[in-house]
């Protein structure tokens, strides 16, 4: 019999277990994505859009979110005092226009944030004529302006966007996208006939506002005039 030491075999390392494949978050089902887009609609005080969703949803498919927005505005067109308005590039739940009248009502008593018909009238020549100046707004209305005009830039209706390349370069003024908001526009686009706006509005349009705007050179602002 041999002397020399046996050698056993040294026994296998155990193997580690795999790691777990990170799963994957689970889809939200339809509904549930329909409600979850609903609750930010509600609760966001300006219109979502789309990239938003996407951003705020960015666990989800973006054809899912898209899918969920369409199925939700459908929905909306099924109900009674509500609709998903295409407003300013986003989307937000008003009430319909034709019970415009009613809403009207439950507001009256704010006369703090209604506008007077003075200012709404001098909206709707900015509107309709942009862009404009004060002294064609006022040739327009055939009154003073100044005023009114404060107010609309305070309300954040109407900002300056150039000057009319003129002697002494007057400001020209136009619509913002809080207009838009305001009286539920998509944009410029979606301006209802003058006759129309004037007589849910309550005022009587001036003849010269029923022509067609003439294109006017502009001048860029200067550094420092620059308006929001």
């Amino acid at each position: 019999m041999s002397d020399e030491p046996i050698h056993l075999p040294e026994p296998a390392k155990p193997v580690p277990p795999a790691e777990p494949a990170e799963q994957a978050k689970p889809r939200m089902e339809l509904a549930q994505l329909k409600a979850v887009i609903e609750a930010l609609m509600f609760a966001s005080p300006d219109p979502i859009t789309p990239r938003l969703l996407n951003r705020l949803l960015n666990d989800e498919p973006k054809e899912d979110v898209k899918a969920a927005l369409d199925a939700l505005r459908a929905d909306y067109e099924q109900r009674g005092g509500l609709h998903v308005a295409e407003v300013a590039g986003g989307f937000q739940i008003t009430t319909r226009p034709e019970y415009h009248e009613w809403v009207r009502r439950l507001f009256h008593e704010r006369s703090a944030n209604k506008l007077s018909v003075a200012a709404l009238e001098t909206l709707s020549v900015i509107a309709y004529k942009q862009p404009v100046t004060a002294a064609e707004i006022g040739e327009i209305r055939s009154v003073n302006t100044s005023g009114v005009l404060s107010t609309l830039l305070e309300r954040h209706l109407i900002k300056i966007v150039g000057r009319k390349n003129v002697i002494g370069r007057p400001f020209l003024y136009g619509t913002t996208k809080e207009f838009l908001i305001r009286f539920g526009l998509n944009d410029l686009g979606d301006l209802p006939k003058i006759e129309d706006m004037a007589q849910q509005l309550g005022f009587e349009p001036p003849p010269i506002l029923m022509e067609q705007p003439v294109p006017e050179d502009m001048l860029p602002l200067d550094e420092g005039e620059q308006s929001n």
